[in-house]
């Protein structure tokens, strides 16, 4: 019977994969390339099935004491005046929307594994498997022997590479590259976002609740970039050339984007993969199923997908075979859904044309004129909920 299953990566999947299986009764390791557990990111959303998973395992109230409160966003035009204003109660919230800051949440996520083991500062060099295992060479620990290997290590998963192939075979690029980083709140936002367009190009900073000092964006439409992904200073080049002659508090950013610790830079990308499971392998959240950073989908898609895969090694009595295949047809429809919605996301952060950029913008204006909502857009509310969570039980 399975039992003793590796995870690789400790952000949301891992933390919350590690949680349901030892639920279960199984015997999880994490490993995480980070030295610890990695603080700060950006902030996500907890949508939908997503904050069902969250009630289960006891966290709904940690979230919703974290929110990030943000209360609306301004767009300016060159000169650093209001052209548009919108409240975020007018676009989302309610209780079908709970935004916390990423590094919140994976801490919330790992304080409930709580005797669960890890092995920080170390990544999988190779996975060999046969039919009664699997075994894993790390970079610094000695071989193990685990039963099945989860990936749950993101976008550019090491475990997807060693199990499923190269990236380039599963990654669709969506037109855009986005940078995000910590910075002084030099705007003296208030739980506030500020943000200038120009066609294909946003230029930001956004200052949440629980935030000491503000987060910086960045973001641009181009052909896809070829960097690498542990240079920052190449990608700060890219950003340079980008917004080399963009105006407002775009110079500032870019050179804060230098001094920044927590420098994030990538291509706004998904993951679609035909099979989300290669023998005793199996991907979980963005190795898997990555729905972009515009989708607003990302965590929730990892907190119910880790959910689901360990309800399903549960009901198939560790059975991974019976597990992966259940953990595939339940999941399938969710993710396409949620994949399908980051288009509007882009053209509501970065529009295309001037003629797209000044439509967003007056319906913006028009927003606080129409009646009020108590959620989500039609289309995410029922992406976020297009899975029904099944009430798992012992085989």
């Amino acid at each position: 019977m399975t039992k003793n299953i590796l995870i690789s990566g400790a952000s949301i999947a891992g933390p919350a994969l590690a949680f349901w299986l030892r639920k279960h009764g199984f015997n999880p390791t994490v490993v995480e390339r980070a030295p610890a557990m990695r603080d700060g990111g950006y902030a996500v959303d907890v949508r939908g099935a997503a904050i069902e998973v969250a009630e289960r395992m006891g966290i709904l109230a940690d979230l919703r004491e974290a929110r990030t409160g943000m209360r609306g966003m301004t767009v300016v035009g060159a000169a650093g005046r209001s052209v548009a204003e919108v409240r975020m109660d007018e676009l989302f919230g309610g209780e079908h929307d709970i935004e916390v800051m990423r590094g919140t949440l994976t801490r919330i996520l790992h304080e409930r594994t709580s005797g669960t083991e890890y092995l920080f500062g170390d990544s999988i060099t190779a996975i060999d498997q046969s039919s009664d295992g699997v075994r894993v060479t790390f970079e610094h620990h000695e071989p193990r022997e685990f039963d099945l290997v989860v990936g749950t290590d993101g976008l550019h998963s090491n475990v997807r590479r060693l199990a499923f192939g190269p990236e380039p075979g599963f990654r669709r690029y969506l037109g855009y590259h986005v940078s995000i980083f910590s910075t002084d709140n030099f705007l003296d936002l208030d739980r506030w976002t500020t943000i200038r367009n120009t066609p294909g190009r946003v230029a930001g900073l956004y200052r949440a609740r629980t935030d000491t000092g503000a987060k910086a964006i960045l973001g641009f439409k181009s052909p896809e970039l070829r960097f690498d992904p542990s240079d920052p200073q190449t990608q700060i080049a890219l950003l340079d050339k980008a917004f080399a002659d963009e105006g407002w508090i775009a110079p500032r950013l870019l050179d804060a984007a230098r001094r920044a610790p927590d420098f994030y830079f990538d291509s706004i990308t998904q993951i679609r993969l035909d099979d989300w499971t290669r023998g005793r392998v199996v991907l979980v959240g963005d190795a898997g199923y990555c729905p972009s950073p515009l989708s607003g989908q990302g965590s929730s898609l990892a907190l119910v997908g880790a959910y689901v895969l360990a309800g399903e090694l549960l009901a198939a009595g560790g059975d991974h075979r019976t597990a992966f295949r259940r953990y595939e047809a339940e999941m399938r429809n969710y993710v396409t859904l949620n994949q399908k919605i980051a288009t509007n996301g882009a053209k509501t952060l970065i529009p295309k044309t001037a003629t797209s950029l000044w439509l967003r913008n007056q319906a913006f204006r028009l927003m606080r004129y129409l009646p009020r909502t108590s959620g989500l857009p039609k289309e995410i509310q029922h992406a976020a909920n297009a899975i029904s969570l099944r009430d798992y039980a012992p085989a």
